[in-house]
Parts: C-alpha cells; structure tokens; sequence
C-alpha cells in the first residue's frame, strides 16, 4: 500500500484556526485517511485543475493537491462551505 506524506501550506493551518475546535479532531482523522487513500468516496475533483481535489466533512471542506509521482499530498485550504470557494483567490 502507497502511503502519501501530507504537506500543510500556511494558508491550511492559518484556516484551522477559524475554525470550532470541536471540528478539529474530526479533520485531522479524515485528513490522516487521505495519507492512505486519497480519492475517499466524498471526493471530487476541481474543474479546470490537473490535480486538485476538495472533500467534503459535514460543513467543512478541504482543498488539497496530489502528486502521484513523488507521493505527496498537499493540504491548501480548510474551510467552512459558504467561504472555500469565494476566497481561495
């Protein structure tokens, strides 16, 4: 099994602390699942991207890029489902 190393950029951690630390835990678990399987059944890819995807948890979404060649999993953005798509400029 291909595990993939999670890369956090500023902006992700930056996001996290919006966001109600009973939530927290949550993401991180689901975060952690996408380390060994990155295209989870809530997954979706974004239109007009190569390799960028976003999953959803409940209110909260995660951006994230995947590089199949080096095995890495970068971590963009952390947000509420009103906010993640209007500022991600």
């Amino acid at each position: 099994m291909v595990y993939y190393k999670i890369i956090w950029k500023h902006s992700a951690t930056k996001d996290l602390r919006a966001i109600d630390k009973k939530f927290i835990a949550k993401i991180f678990e689901v975060i952690e699942s996408l380390s060994r399987n990155p295209f989870p059944k809530k997954y979706r890819k974004l239109i007009g991207t190569d390799s960028t995807y976003r999953i959803r948890m409940g209110e909260y979404r995660v951006i994230y890029q995947l590089d199949l060649k080096n095995n890495l999993l970068t971590i963009y953005h952390v947000r509420h489902r009103k906010d993640i798509y209007r500022r991600m400029k």
